[in-house]
């Protein structure tokens, strides 16, 4: 036998209902403004694994083409300029 359900009242609801349009927008922006934050910091730490990455390919020696030595060198070179660059951006925000 399973047990009896019972209607629960929404209290989270009636907050809800309560909020104004501009008050919705507002808190909309919010959290729009957190997830962007979040994702910027999602592409400066995935840029991180990368330059890594390609930091070992660059001194990978001959095993590695010297183009794409030379390829992954200049963008360990300018990935660190760029991450500082979101991160100054991010900050200002």
């Amino acid at each position: 036998m399973s047990p009896s359900l019972s209607v629960v009242a929404d209290n989270d609801l009636q907050t809800v209902k309560q909020e104004t349009v501009a008050q919705r927008v507002r808190r909309l922006q919010t959290e729009a403004r957190q997830l962007a934050k979040d994702h910027i910091h999602s592409l400066t730490a995935k840029m991180l694994e990368v330059e890594a990455i390609a930091a070992e390919i660059a001194e990978g020696g001959d095993a590695y083409p010297a183009g794409v030595r030379d390829l992954a060198r200049r963008f360990v070179e300018d990935t660190g300029a760029r991450v500082q660059t979101l991160e100054a951006i991010t900050a200002r925000a």
